[in-house]
């Protein structure tokens, strides 16, 4: 009767535990290296797909200034000539207009600012800093 040869008790048929620890270390590597050449290529695409964003939001913007301005302009220019007043003058009203909404913008804005951010965050984080401390003298005290 021919007699199988002894089976290997290592599955992987590696040797010894550094041959398999190399291979792990060697398999981990490759894992990582696809990973961060697929995050490479793909951010390479974000990065192009933000600027285009960027770049269409930024000249949507300029456009709907221009567009803004041309507005009160027409508006001046009718106003005056349905009127029968210089156009200056509505100008100089429409300025006025303008300064003073941008005036009550940032007193909002200002009002806005000095109210404290993440409210609960920050109680939560003081309360944290507080239970270290005492954590840190109990320890000192039992030593």
């Amino acid at each position: 009767m021919i007699s199988e040869p002894p089976r290997s008790r290592n599955p992987a048929g590696h040797v010894g535990l550094l041959e398999n620890l190399l291979a792990l270390a060697s398999a981990l590597t490759e894992f990582f290296e696809s990973r961060f050449a697929l995050i490479a290529q793909e951010s390479k695409a974000a990065l192009v797909q933000l600027l285009v964003l960027a770049s269409c939001l930024i000249l949507a913007l300029i456009l709907f200034a221009f567009g803004y301005g041309f507005l009160i302009a027409s508006l001046v220019a009718g106003l005056a000539h349905v009127a029968r007043i210089s156009w200056l003058w509505i100008a100089l009203v429409a300025a006025g207009l303008h300064f003073a909404i941008a005036l009550v913008l940032l007193l909002v804005a200002r009002n806005r600012m000095t109210k404290p951010l993440f409210r609960a965050a920050a109680s939560e984080l003081k309360k944290d800093r507080e239970w270290l401390k005492n954590l840190d003298t109990t320890n000192q005290s039992t030593s």
